[in-house]
């Protein structure tokens, strides 16, 4: 049986620890131990912060979706927004050389998530899903 939570947040950065309020406690009764929920809230709030910077270019006046799917073996967090689409073939980490703030999200959801999908096919905006397994 699978259990979905639906969040849609104002997209402005004071509004992420709702985000993050929500999906701790989702994450860890779906059966993940409190580090691995603290990675997955951290690899989400950078995720948002991402639609928040990069597709909305600093537009609090949209919202970003947080769909929530608890299925028996893994955990789906899709991330929606209706800003712009990204070049997914741009998409990429900086070089963890390179010590200097910022541009260490994707490389950090990569870490933590089994999945990371852009899906840019749909009427506007972006869907991020991210899969964690269960293990």
């Amino acid at each position: 049986m699978s259990e979905t939570v639906t969040l849609i947040v104002p997209s402005h950065p004071k509004y992420l620890y709702v985000i993050r309020s929500a999906i701790y406690p989702i994450a860890g009764d779906a059966g993940f131990p409190k580090k691995e929920v603290r990675k997955i809230v951290l690899a989400i709030d950078e995720a948002c912060s991402n639609i928040i910077k990069h597709a909305y270019g600093g537009d609090h006046s949209k919202t970003i979706s947080v769909i929530v799917s608890i299925e028996p073996a893994k955990l789906v967090i899709e991330l929606k927004d209706t800003g712009k689409k990204p070049d997914v073939s741009k998409i990429a980490p900086r070089d963890l050389d390179d010590i200097r703030p910022g541009g260490l999200g994707t490389h950090f959801m990569a870490e933590v998530f089994d999945s990371v999908e852009y899906d840019t096919g749909c009427g506007s905006g972006t869907v991020l899903i991210l899969e964690k397994k269960r293990h």
